[in-house]
């Protein structure tokens, strides 16, 4: 009862349903107003008039899907009708705009006549760029569909049908390949004979499965040749020649079982009659074919997936439908055709034999993910599903000529993961547009499983040559245990140093009139970031990166005192680029100096400024305070306006003003109103605070309330690439961080060979 009515809550409150319409353009002003609608929205009209392929550019027909159902298959409900099954067809247009930006009405259709929902998905073609039909019976969903798909030219969908059978087969391939099976091989038994059943059948043929090793299942037992009651089109397509006819007498010596039927209609018996190694995949739901714990149970051998998420190797279809219509949609394809489809699978496949990010791991309370009999399949919430199958789709999509507005892929790679976080897109683009050297990056805590799953990206995508500190036994146990590979690093044991004697001679050098003994000196080469920040010093690294186990000073400290700061660099300071709504803006100083006089202020924002350019950010810098330009007497306000003097007299190619308050440096309308003087044009992207915490506290506000996505902190102003982590932080963080190192070796050609 107390879930019943949850449930019901969720739905009722605070407003009834689930899915709304949002604005994408202003309507605040007459201007506005007259532009949306009319007399400025017939210039749109007569461009569609003339040419009906504008709609996708002056319309939101392009990202806007139809979830189309009659009702009449309602989940496990049954036939319910229409209006009853509307909560349905609106949580679809929530995932779709959940997991893929993509926009869904939902369309209930009040017959169940499959001519009159075909002649409905008709009337509405030119209002969408696609359909998904929904949770209608068989066999009127075959016709309906074949039937849209020959009349219609934008992709339509059956979701039960085919999401099924694409996440099913990606499963399909990884649990062979981990038991060692080829699929020409293998014999598979089929249990239901609806939608979701044939269409598995339908698309693992497709996959490479023999016709003859399959056998098809219904409520009358085994679909063989000959057989006449309860027979269809679809069913007679599969009919075997066997002599099998019970499910039973079908499981018997098979290699895979996929059921889409009713709960606990396979027994362990069954199970246990099955060829060795067998993949068993009972997606009845609620409640499975059988359940996982009874299968495992009777053959510990078994690779078992279900449909339900309390369980490994979840068949979920929202790693489908979302992101195959976002990879149809960006091309504008006219079908969803059976490339597209067989692609989808092979990129999720692939996708599941990769690291798996700590924000996944973390949305499933921690579990351990890797590749193999427990983890075939991604997880509906890992957001690279997004990058991987919708570009594999796209490309399907160009391939197979049914996309109308091809694309540049490795562009569209970029696209989809600003759709993840732009933060990361914009790192990526910086570091692919510098200077093509490999730097040499040392990471002092290498024994840490976050840095190790970093190096192994950075090494993948040609980043960096990662230099890991830690005890050579430890790095490489941990790194078996964590399925990476060492291949492309390299690894400095403290404890066997060969070069630790000269390393320690050479810090006393450096630091022997700063108190420093050689004893000392040896000492603290046995600590991982002096002797990786000895490393960066001596030229044997081009920059360093730390903190995962350490504080903020103890990771300053000794590059400080061992790297130092650049030429003509009072103090360094840090700075986060931050992510909002696609706009990128640089917050300092976040970590350093925290009450700096006006010279500082200027050295921070000309340093945060240098760091803008870096990203190709053309940097419009605010000195911000509590004062608006003079409006407050107070120390901290008129060092930040003596220092927007200083950096003008320094650095005359930079737009700065200032002091002013932090919603006045955002909204250049309110500064043309308020303060026609002031000479910044536009919203500036650089802020930089009369004091750190108000640095601090605007870019934890933004990225814990305003959804900002957070990047640093950045340390400015050292001799050599030096950066900071946050214990807190995920891998992702860590890969983001060292590239950001290695961005500025490559900009600043500081790459030593």
């Amino acid at each position: 009862m107390t879930g019943l009515t949850n449930a019901l809550r969720y739905h009722a409150q605070p407003v009834p349903g689930k899915i709304a319409i949002r604005t994408t353009k202003p309507c605040s002003t007459q201007t506005d107003l007259s532009l949306a609608y009319t007399p400025g929205v017939a210039e749109p009209c007569l461009k569609i008039a003339d040419n009906p392929e504008d709609a996708y550019r002056y319309t939101s027909k392009g990202n806007l899907v139809a979830v189309v159902s009659n009702g009449t298959a309602v989940l496990g409900l049954g036939n319910i009708g229409a209006l009853a099954g509307k909560p349905v067809m609106e949580g679809k247009g929530v995932l779709f705009k959940r997991f893929a930006d993509i926009d869904v009405f939902d369309i209930e259709v009040a017959s169940e006549d499959p001519a009159e929902v075909i002649r409905v998905c008709e009337l509405l073609e030119p209002t969408f760029g696609g359909i998904n039909l929904e949770d209608i019976r068989a066999p009127e969903c075959f016709v309906i569909e074949r039937a849209l798909r020959e009349r219609l030219s934008i992709p339509v969908f059956h979701d039960d049908q085919h999401g099924t059978a694409i996440i099913s087969g990606a499963a399909l391939l990884n649990a062979l390949e981990i038991t060692g099976k080829r699929i020409e091989d293998v014999r598979a038994v089929f249990n239901g004979a609806g939608a979701s059943a044939i269409a598995c059948a339908q698309h693992w043929l497709r996959l490479g499965l023999r016709r003859e090793n399959l056998i098809l299942c219904d409520s009358k037992g085994v679909v063989h040749e000959g057989r006449e009651a309860g027979m269809n089109e679809w069913k007679r397509q599969l009919a075997a020649q066997t002599g099998a006819r019970t499910l039973a007498d079908a499981l018997r010596d098979a290699d895979v079982f996929c059921g889409c039927s009713v709960a606990d209609c396979v027994t362990q018996a069954m199970v246990k009659s099955m060829a060795p190694d067998p993949v068993v995949f009972a997606l009845a739901n609620p409640n499975p074919e059988i359940t996982y714990d009874l299968a495992k149970a009777a053959r510990s051998d078994a690779i078992v997936a279900t449909g339900r998420s309390d369980y490994p190797n979840q068949v979920n279809n929202v790693l489908g439908f979302p992101f195959i219509f976002r990879g149809a949609l960006d091309v504008q394809a006219r079908s969803i055709n059976e490339e597209m489809k067989v692609a989808a699978t092979r990129a999720l496949a692939d996708l599941a034999k990769e690291d798996v990010p700590d924000s996944v791991l973390r949305a499933y309370g921690g579990e351990h993910l890797r590749f193999g009999r427990d983890y075939i399949i991604p997880k509906p919430f890992d957001p690279r599903v997004l990058v991987w199958e919708s570009h594999a789709v796209a490309r399907a999509a160009m391939e197979s000529g049914v996309a109308r507005r091809p694309v540049d892929l490795d562009r569209y790679h970029e696209e989809l993961e600003m759709r993840l976080g732009k933060g990361r897109a914009v790192i990526r683009a910086a570091v692919q547009r510098s200077a093509p050297s490999r730097p040499r990056i040392v990471l002092p805590e290498g024994e840490h499983e976050k840095i190790l799953r970093a190096a192994a990206t950075l090494v993948e995508e040609g980043i960096c040559i990662p230099i890991l500190v830690g005890r050579c036994g430890v790095v490489e146990q941990a790194a078996v245990e964590h399925a990476v590979s060492l291949e492309g690093m390299e690894i400095i044991d403290p404890e066997s140093f060969d070069r630790a004697e000269d390393y320690a001679q050479a810090l006393h050098r450096l630091r022997q009139r700063k108190g420093m003994t050689l004893p000392g000196a040896r000492r603290l080469m046995e600590h991982s970031v002096e002797l990786g920040a000895m490393m960066v010093h001596l030229g044997e690294a081009d920059g360093l990166v730390s903190g995962v186990t350490r504080s903020y000073p103890e990771t300053i400290r000794p590059a400080l005192q061992i790297i130092g700061t650049a030429p003509g660099v009072r103090r360094v300071a840090a700075a986060y680029m931050m992510v909002v709504d696609g706009r990128v803006l640089f917050i300092a100083d976040v970590a350093v100096n925290i009450a700096p006089d006006a010279e500082t202020l200027a050295e921070i924002a000309i340093l945060t400024a240098e760091r803008a350019r870096d990203f190709d950010v053309e940097p419009r810098i605010a000195v911000c305070s509590f004062s608006n330009f003079g409006s407050v007497r107070h120390p901290d306000a008129e060092a930040a306006a003596r220092s927007v003097q200083i950096i003008r007299a320094k650095r005359p190619d930079l737009a700065v003003d200032g002091e002013m308050q932090t919603d006045v440096a955002l909204n250049a309308d309110k500064r043309r109103e308020l303060f026609p003087f002031c000479t910044l044009e536009g919203s500036a992207n650089v802020l930089v605070f009369s004091r750190l915490e108000g640095a601090n506290a605007a870019y934890k506000i933004l990225a814990a309330l305003g959804g900002a996505e957070a990047i640093g902190p950045m340390l400015m102003g050292m001799r050599c690439p030096v950066h900071l982590l946050q214990p807190s932080c995920e891998t992702a963080d860590v890969v983001n961080m060292v590239s950001i190192a290695s961005l500025d070796v490559r900009r600043h050609s500081l790459v030593r060979t």
